[in-house]
This record gives C-alpha cells, structure tokens and sequence, in this order.
C-alpha cells in the first residue's frame, strides 16, 4: 500500500487507513489482541467509514485485519463490569448501544458503494456483523467465523440476527446463533456468508484488486443498484419491479451509461473520471 497511497490520519494506531486507486483500505491494527474493537479502534472505525463513505474522491470501501484476524469482537475480558464506572441505567445503556450500533454497522449498510471485507482470519460476534454488512466478503483459507454471543450468554447486536438471516436463512442463522460453531471458510462459502475463497498469500491482492475494479465502475450506477437490492429484502415483486423502472430511466439519461455505450462500441474499458 506504498505505491500512490494516501495515509489518512485515524487519530489512533489501532486503526490504519490510505487512499489508493479510489480505494479507502481500513485496517483493524490490534494485531496482538486479533484485532478485536476498543475504545479507541472502533470510534476512529465508524469515522472513517461515515468519511471515506461520504467522499466523492473513494469509489470503494475495503476493510481488513492486520495480522493473521479480521475482528475477533467485542473483549470479553472486560465484560465482567468495571466497578470504576459511573452507574448507567437501563434506558441509558439501551441508547447507548443503538448509537454505537447505528453510527457503526448502520452507517457502513448505508453506504451508497461498493464495499468489501477482505478475512485473514477469525471474524467473531461483532466483528463477524461488520463483516457481514459489507457488500462482499472475501475470506483467506484459513478464515474461522463464529457467533460467539451464546458461548458468554449473550444475544447479539450490530445486526447480526438480520445480517445473518438474510444471507444465510432463518434456519442456518438460528443454527449459527445457537450453537455459536467455528465455521471454516469453505463452509462459509457454502452457506453463503462469503464470496470467494482464496489462498491467504493471495487475500490482499485479490481483494485490492475487486475494490479497485469497483472503485472505478459507474459510482451512480452501483449506488440505484444498492438502492434496488435493499428494497428487495422488503418490498413484495410489483413494487420492486415499478422501482427498478425509475432507477433504470435514470441510469440511462447518465453520462455514465453514455461513456458505457461508447467504451463497449469502441472495444476499450470505459473511464468514467
């Protein structure tokens, strides 16, 4: 990541980012600790997501892991109360957490591009949902994802019951949630959790080089595309089909769709800057 890269200043070491082809490449930095979230990691992580998110200069979002983890979580070990802290009370901790988890994995689902997960390793609990609420998930053969809620009896947050139902099914995620399993990232391929497997020497390239294709495809085009997907979780097929037809007229009036038809008549790949 030398080689035209812009570093952007995180305000911590826990979490790197640099700008490279249109592409926003954050890394989870807490290698010792599997790069599990912090007080400092995950606050610089939702602002750099809300920036990179929102800066016309960055095509596409990839987020990874430094070392051999993408995000083991939440850190258990400080999950048995801190006698230190000031009491909170219930409806207090209740919106505490909705803003954490809408200012994280909300705004990360709502970011109009592209946006990918590159896994070298374990993703569990909440870092299996910022994975999840990414567009595409490319794993490292070694890549382990777990739910891990059960095993310390908890029930799950940022997402990961609807994140995990809706690429997975109901069944696999009441499975998943349950038994909170290691899953091995060919069977994560299978039920569908991840896009593509691939040797771990092979991990950062191959998904540098998907974010960057990406980064550099038509920014409104993928934007109506989200646009479309997401209505799709929810709408019945007629309003689908009548919101597809508006999104298309547009596409088509685009300078980006004009671009498009020339570069595929002229037989070369279309430059859409």
């Amino acid at each position: 990541m030398t080689d035209g890269s812009i570093s952007i200043d995180t305000g911590t070491d826990e979490l790197l980012c640099a700008i490279r082809d249109r592409v926003a490449v954050i890394t989870l930095n807490r290698p010792e600790a599997r790069n599990s979230l912090s007080d400092h990691l995950t606050p610089a992580l939702r602002r750099m997501v809300k920036c990179n998110g929102d800066d016309p200069d960055v095509g596409a979002l990839l987020i990874t892991g430094a070392g051999s983890a993408f995000c083991s979580g939440g850190d258990v070990k400080g999950m048995g109360g801190n006698s230190a802290a000031p009491a909170m009370s219930f409806s207090d901790k209740v919106a505490r957490l909705r803003e954490r988890q809408r200012t994280l994995t909300g705004v990360l689902v709502s970011v109009r591009k592209p946006t990918i997960a590159a896994l070298p390793g374990p993703a569990a609990g909440a870092g299996l949902a910022i994975a999840l609420a990414c567009d595409i998930r490319i794993a490292a053969e070694s890549t382990i994802m777990t739910t891990g809620y059960a095993r310390i009896a908890l029930t799950g947050d940022y997402g990961i019951s609807w994140l995990l139902t809706r690429l997975a099914g109901t069944a696999r995620a009441r499975e998943l949630m349950f038994l909170s399993e290691r899953i091995d990232a060919r069977r994560c391929e299978a039920l569908g959790l991840v896009n593509r497997v691939v040797p771990d020497v092979d991990l950062q390239n191959e998904a540098f080089a998907w974010a960057r294709t990406l980064a550099n495809g038509p920014v409104s085009a993928y934007a109506a595309i989200k646009d479309n997907l997401d209505l799709a979780l929810s709408a019945d097929f007629l309003t689908s089909l009548d919101h597809e037809a508006e999104k298309m007229v547009v596409a088509a009036g685009t300078t980006e769709h004009t671009e498009a038809v020339r570069a595929f008549i002229e037989k070369r790949i279309p430059s859409y800057r």
